[in-house]
């Protein structure tokens, strides 16, 4: 199967509403593609393994929300595309939808709904809002800082290849009461001390990430793009364990004018 024959596949189970068969098969392309023998040529072999890493649920969104033969490239905000880039958004968070409801891992009213089953709410930053769930925590992760659910899915890939410590698991979706979506991950709850700026950077520096920007705590390779690294995200172990618990982490493009040299693709390679 060529990558035009995959997409068209993928495409065909979108159009005929997720049919028992077609659950069926976005399975079996998430085993292929957790195995290795599905290449997904967004990612790195490194990176592809921290999308698997993300539960089956993850790898099944992440194909959906690419289910184009286009580079997503092609959708990036360039201050004249911005209307185009809010409809591809919308059309990736519709079809993960209507597979979620499917399959069973979608909440209906997630603010309301997610209170009732976990407890109140114990941090709100820019894009999550956390509850505690013991030994974990829940995380409901909003699109304002991504636009394309995509792109939201691209940073939980990468954050579990660079940070496995912190993995993110994706238990399903949602929507707020105002309709925004949401994306459900589960992460592991982390006691720790926190770490000066002159830590953080010396801890980057020895995994190869230059201090962009120190204003926002941003740090880049050319493949990788890495901000929000401050002492509230990235904690210390009595042991001396590292552990970052968010952060904005991307595929370092051009476009984002931190030394980027990656595209985005959507390509993939089935042996």
């Amino acid at each position: 199967m060529n990558n035009a024959d995959f997409w068209k596949s993928i495409n065909e189970v979108i159009a005929d509403g997720f049919t028992s068969e077609g659950l069926q098969k976005l399975d079996h392309y998430a085993e292929l593609f957790i195995n290795g023998r599905l290449v997904y040529k967004r990612f790195s072999p490194f990176e592809q393994h921290g999308c698997a890493a993300g539960g089956t649920t993850h790898v099944v969104a992440s194909l959906l929300a690419g289910a184009e033969t286009a580079p997503d490239r092609d959708a990036a905000p360039d201050g004249n595309d911005f209307k185009r880039e809010l409809q591809r958004g919308a059309q990736q968070a519709d079809r993960i939808e209507r597979w979620a409801r499917a399959v069973g891992c979608w909440t209906e009213r997630i603010d309301d709904s997610l209170p009732k089953m976990l407890g109140d709410q114990i941090a709100e930053g820019g894009e999550a809002v956390v509850y505690d769930h013991g030994a974990t925590l829940v995380k409901a992760i909003g699109l304002d800082y991504f636009i394309q659910p995509l792109l939201a899915l691209d940073r939980i890939s990468l954050h579990n290849a660079y940070f496995p410590e912190t993995t993110l698991t994706v238990l399903g979706f949602g929507r707020t009461a105002d309709g925004d979506f949401k994306v459900i991950v589960e992460q592991p709850f982390i006691e720790g001390l926190h770490m000066t700026d002159e830590e953080i950077a010396e801890y980057m520096s020895k995994m190869g990430f230059g201090l962009i920007n120190p204003r926002n705590w941003t740090y880049a390779t050319p493949e990788i793009y890495l901000s929000d690294m401050h002492d509230e995200n990235v904690l210390r172990s009595s042991t001396g364990t590292v552990f970052v618990v968010d952060c904005d982490i991307r595929i370092n493009t051009p476009d984002l004018r931190a030394g980027g040299t990656r595209t985005l693709t959507t390509e993939v390679e089935i042996t």
